[in-house]
């Protein structure tokens, strides 16, 4: 990818991917959102709520979780891919490749539990 021979350039990668980590808690905070929102509204007992407005609620919001953990893991290979192009040179000695892969990871689990939260509790 580069011959700079530079460890800004691992740096700038993992910076990267934590921002890819941000967008993605952010997409499933506003998938969280918008499906408790139905909820929310259902439950005040709003005259002109019908079912199928729940229903797009639920599924809309939903499907900002389930992109959140697509682009969780996605990030992971993508940083990989980038981490495997660097030259030994640009990797600081000991310095440990895996911390930001990990969070990534985790956040992807996360929004795992809570996509089968929110769809168990919609079916439920």
């Amino acid at each position: 990818m580069s011959d700079l021979h530079d460890p800004r350039v691992l740096f700038a990668a993992e910076r990267t991917q934590l921002a890819w980590n941000r967008t993605s808690v952010s997409l499933m905070a506003f998938g969280f959102v918008v499906e408790r929102f139905g909820l929310f509204l259902n439950v005040l007992g709003k005259k002109g709520i019908i079912v199928m407005e729940r229903e797009i609620s639920f599924y809309v919001g939903l499907t900002f979780i389930l992109l959140s953990i697509l682009l969780s893991f996605f990030s992971i290979l993508q940083h990989k891919n980038v981490v495997n192009s660097l030259q030994p040179a640009e990797i600081p000695k000991g310095y440990k490749l895996w911390g930001a892969a990990w969070v990534n990871g985790i956040v992807g689990l996360l929004g795992i539990i809570l996509a089968g939260y929110i769809y168990y509790g919609f079916r439920g």
